[in-house]
């Protein structure tokens, strides 16, 4: 699953289509009117944590690659997109195996930007009255709820986990204010640092627990289990990650 800073990296290559005309929309999708886009022009593209937003007049399309979703810049893959949007000059954008959807909402009234781990003026202190207002909720799920941590996937949540030395069944309320304001800085320094080395092709390099087998720290195995209410794997280790409950 693409996480925020894979949807950032997007945004940079579709410059060059802002203001530019659909001369033809296609694709399997059926929660959109494909004709309805032609003609119109693009005014911006934006994120919000993994989502991927295509502005136009009065209304915006939102793609969100789920799990297996990608996409292809003037050129195709054999199977047919979800969606197709196609420019002069044979340019074309298409998405594979995601999810799109029209909204008609004005962006900020739908999005929380501050709550996007890739926003430079995220808002710690409100990031931090969110997280209390839910104690009995898991770390590991409190990093992966996207109303809180917008943007972060299951790789920054393993990671963010091991380097503040926390354990992923942590509760909130069972956390000192300092840690939880440390898991939120952590959380953006990660993200920003995924964006650099996303960009240079290294990521996996500096994975020191995701889909690791050995604590780099203590030297022993990593647990390896599916939990909290997503049941996403979790990479640990029992002896540096503090368990608060």
């Amino acid at each position: 699953m693409p996480e925020g800073p894979s949807i950032v990296i997007l945004r940079e290559p579709v410059q060059p289509f802002i203001g530019r005309k659909v001369i033809r929309a296609d694709g399997n999708t059926r929660k959109l009117d494909l004709g309805e886009l032609e003609g119109k022009k693009i005014l911006d593209f934006k994120s919000w944590g993994k989502h991927f937003l295509i502005c136009f007049k009065g209304f915006t399309i939102r793609v969100h690659f789920m799990l297996f979703g990608s996409y292809r810049i003037n050129e195709r893959r054999e199977s047919q997109p979800r969606l197709s949007l196609q420019f002069s000059g044979e340019k074309e954008l298409n998405f594979y195996a995601c999810s799109v959807k029209r909204l008609t909402e004005s962006l900020d009234e739908l999005y929380d930007w501050s709550a996007d781990v890739m926003n430079e003026e995220r808002d710690g202190d409100k990031a931090l009255v969110k997280l209390q207002s839910k104690p009995e909720l898991l770390v590991c799920d409190a990093l992966l709820d996207q109303q809180l941590f917008a943007g972060v996937g299951n790789i920054i949540k393993n990671e963010v986990l091991f380097r503040i030395r926390v354990h992923p069944l942590s509760r909130i309320g069972a956390m000192p204010p300092e840690k939880l304001k440390e898991l939120i800085t952590e959380a953006v320094r990660y993200s920003f640092q995924f964006l650099v080395w996303k960009k240079e092709f290294t990521l996996k390099k500096h994975w020191l627990a995701h889909n690791q087998r050995e604590c780099p720290r203590d030297q022993v195995r990593f647990q390896r289990q599916h939990l909290g209410k997503t049941h996403r794997r979790s990479f640990f280790c029992p002896l540096c990650q503090e368990l608060y409950d």
